[in-house]
């Protein structure tokens, strides 16, 4: 071989190598890179959510408000009436309200509750003392009654007493004598 062909062997040796090592380094780089797309397709494949036909999506939706449109109506009426009656309670408790702020202030009638209390203790007084006054009036009837019966005895023994004496000066005068 003269050197121009040893040359040449030489150059496509080193060529070689060199191409072998950036094929190395190609074939390296194709794998990372080939890794990197697979981990890349693995994620999206995780996150790839298929395309459903219109149909698909109007069955889903059928059945989700199927499932829960009972419920969310009972809620609902549930709600409406408990609506209602809070309404109507709150209209109840206002009336109330309204009726307590017409009445009398609390003021007159803790003064009328005073009055009371003094009409009270008069009346008990009042009654007191009528009672003492009927006690009174009933030993003094009851007195009155001895007296007039003490009273009615001293005439009667009195009329008696004049009696007998009245018959004793009849006695004591002289008879007339009788014709015989």
């Amino acid at each position: 071989m003269d050197d121009s062909s040893s040359l040449v062997v030489e150059r496509n040796i080193v060529n070689h190598v060199e191409t072998s090592d950036d094929v190395s380094t190609m074939v390296e780089k194709e794998a990372s890179d080939l890794d990197q797309q697979k981990a890349f397709d693995r994620t999206q494949k995780q996150d790839y959510i298929p395309k459903a036909s219109q149909e698909t999506v109007e069955k889903l939706t059928q059945g989700l408000l199927d499932h829960f449109l009972p419920e969310a109506v009972k809620a609902k009426t549930s709600l409406e009436e408990l609506t209602s009656n809070q309404e109507i309670l709150l209209e109840t408790i206002q009336h109330e309200n309204a009726k307590f702020l017409d009445c009398h202030p609390m003021g007159s009638l803790t003064e009328t509750m005073t009055k009371a209390r003094q009409y009270r203790a008069r009346l008990l007084d009042v009654k007191k003392d009528m009672a003492a006054l009927h006690e009174k009036s009933a030993k003094l009837k009851k007195r009155a009654l001895k007296l007039q019966q003490q009273k009615q005895k001293e005439a009667l023994q009195k009329e008696q007493q004049r009696e007998r004496e009245l018959e004793r000066e009849r006695q004591l005068m002289a008879k007339p004598a009788r014709k015989h």
